[in-house]
């Protein structure tokens, strides 16, 4: 799923690969997904793209975002867009197919759910995209304590630490997936409430979002996560289904899950109090 990490990563790949190419073709749709959502008819992709130049891609929160002249192509959470070097060997199944003027093409597949949508510049009214745009990245130096700081508000004392870090987009594109290893990086239960979460442990809990995200970035993302080329990611993940009943890295007790809140968490009873 796109998270902080991937959508960068990913964003870095685009900019290598296909920057500069020009959509021959776009075909959206091909292949039937009943929680795949598009920008109104998914069949008039091609006469938006066709014929534009790719410019710049960027992550923004967990979305992954690249300029087509005056139109923007959007994937969301649980889109996997794999890059062809040669368009006849692409895979027939997909949600989203472009195709360019040098025969390469990307692909897109949707997971559980997600969104593709392509539209004319400053059309794209979802509040997650706006907040995803407007906020600062933990990878940017404009994330500083001061503003993570900012965002704690005293209704927030009755949330957990996972409602409190990966919900509400206070930190678009921070999930449960990278939640896991930040709060074990600082040692916070994914179910303690924030209210007992003292000014140290915030700190530390800032210091775990920064530097963690920030490795998965530098490694490539997760390695339970594929990039462009279908390649895992290098960063090992400490909590995760990879890792699961194996020895606590830091005490040596079995690594637990639950589920809470919608999704799965991983946590060591001893060292996440």
């Amino acid at each position: 799923m796109l998270e902080i990490p991937e959508s960068h990563v990913l964003a870095q790949q685009l900019n290598e690969t296909i920057q500069g190419k020009i959509i021959s073709f776009v075909q959206a749709g091909q292949t039937p997904h009943s929680f795949t959502w598009y920008s109104d008819n998914p069949e008039g992709y091609d006469d938006l793209l066709a014929g534009k130049r790719i410019g710049i891609s960027r992550g923004i929160g967990g979305m992954l975002e690249t300029e087509a002249e005056d139109c923007r192509i959007l994937l969301g959470d649980g889109v996997s867009p794999k890059y062809h070097e040669d368009s006849k060997k692409a895979p027939a199944r997909h949600q989203l197919y472009l195709e360019f003027d040098d025969n390469t093409a990307i692909t897109c597949t949707v997971q559980m759910y997600g969104g593709i949508w392509a539209f004319p510049e400053g059309t794209n009214d979802s509040p997650y995209y706006a907040a995803a745009c407007e906020k600062p990245s933990p990878l940017t130096e404009a994330f500083d304590y001061p503003y993570f700081l900012s965002l704690r508000k005293e209704e927030d004392s009755r949330l957990s630490a996972k409602a409190y870090l990966a919900t509400k987009q206070r930190i678009p594109g921070l999930g449960n997936g990278t939640l896991q290893d930040i709060l074990f990086t600082c040692g916070i239960h994914p179910k303690r409430k924030m209210a007992d979460v003292n000014e140290e442990e915030y700190h530390k809990m800032y210091d775990a979002v920064k530097s963690v995200l920030r490795e998965m970035a530098d490694k490539g993302g997760r390695d339970t996560e594929k990039d462009l080329f279908g390649q895992k990611g290098g960063y090992s993940t400490i909590l995760s289904k990879n890792t699961l009943w194996s020895p606590c890295p830091r005490c040596g007790y079995e690594l637990r899950k639950g589920n809470y809140l919608g999704g799965t968490i991983y946590y060591c009873e001893h060292c996440q109090k």
